[in-house]
């Protein structure tokens, strides 16, 4: 059995925080950069570029990629054989989102209550995920979603009838209603399979994986190759303003389900696709 004290969690979800906000991962400024070289319209190019710049700042300066410093998702995946001590695990996650968004000086976007909308000033709760592994280590992936493109994201509740096909027309349908705003180029977490809300999950965790690394399924894989190509095809581009590189990346999951249902979730990301990840 390892012990682990609460406070090295808040210690590392703190410093978290405000890297996930201030550095964007090595794979998605790959992707960008590629994007920038591969984009055939002029304006699309531009605002590549201009992307990529803002990168370059945030970066030197510290500060926030984007004004919108997102809801804090969480996914811990704990060995079994760890034991947490000297405090309460959720609330050391909790400190921890509420330190890094005070001290990386990081937007307050999160409201109490759902309805009256008073903000919490210190941007908790944040969502957390539960995955029990063996062994004795703690994954901890941070991934503050803005709101912008969360707000383009679908569920579809397909018949099983529909098949593939029906579950290519439901991402192309969610992508082409959210256009511009989801701020493109994006990264598309699909999710098929499980419950209702079990494919919402597959697509968040979508997100978090390396654009360049595609299902080891391969029909899977190949489905994640064509939506992308038919996406690039739809003209949204860079900013909503015309071009070819709408998405950067479809990344999809997939679950068993039950013979009555074919759900299909779809998890949009804007082009600040923010994950950080740390095994301890």
């Amino acid at each position: 059995m390892r012990n682990i004290p609460v406070s090295f969690i808040t210690e590392n979800i703190k410093q978290m925080c405000m890297d996930a906000n201030y550095f964007l991962s090595d794979d998605m400024v790959h992707k960008l950069t590629e994007a920038t070289e591969t984009e055939v319209s002029v304006l699309g190019k531009q605002v590549l570029s201009q992307l990529q710049e803002n990168l370059r700042i945030a970066k030197e300066d510290k500060i926030p990629i984007c004004q919108d410093t997102g809801m804090a998702v969480i996914f811990l995946e704990i060995g079994q054989e760890v034991h947490f001590e000297q405090g309460n695990l959720e609330d050391a996650i909790q400190e921890g989102v509420r330190q890094g968004y005070k001290h990386g000086f990081l937007r307050k976007s999160i409201v109490q209550d759902p309805i009256i909308r008073e903000n919490t000033k210190d941007n908790t709760p944040a969502v957390i995920y539960y995955d029990i592994k063996a062994g004795d280590k703690v994954k901890i992936t941070l991934a503050p979603k803005g709101f912008g493109s969360e707000n383009m994201s679908r569920i579809f509740m397909l018949k099983p009838a529909d098949g593939i096909e029906g579950v290519k027309a439901a991402v192309i349908t969610a992508v082409e209603d959210a256009g511009p705003n989801a701020c493109p180029p994006m990264v598309v977490g699909v999710g098929i399979g499980g419950t209702f809300e079990k494919c919402a999950l597959l697509a968040k965790k979508a997100l978090i994986r390396e654009v360049n690394v595609h299902s080891k399924i391969p029909y899977v894989r190949e489905m994640e190759r064509e939506l992308l190509e038919k996406i690039n095809e739809l003209g949204i581009g860079p900013g909503g303003l015309g071009g070819k590189m709408t998405a950067l990346a479809v990344n999809i999951n997939v679950y068993p389900t039950h013979i009555a249902g074919l759900p299909v979730a779809v998890n949009i990301c804007c082009h600040v696709n923010r994950h950080v990840s740390k095994i301890l």
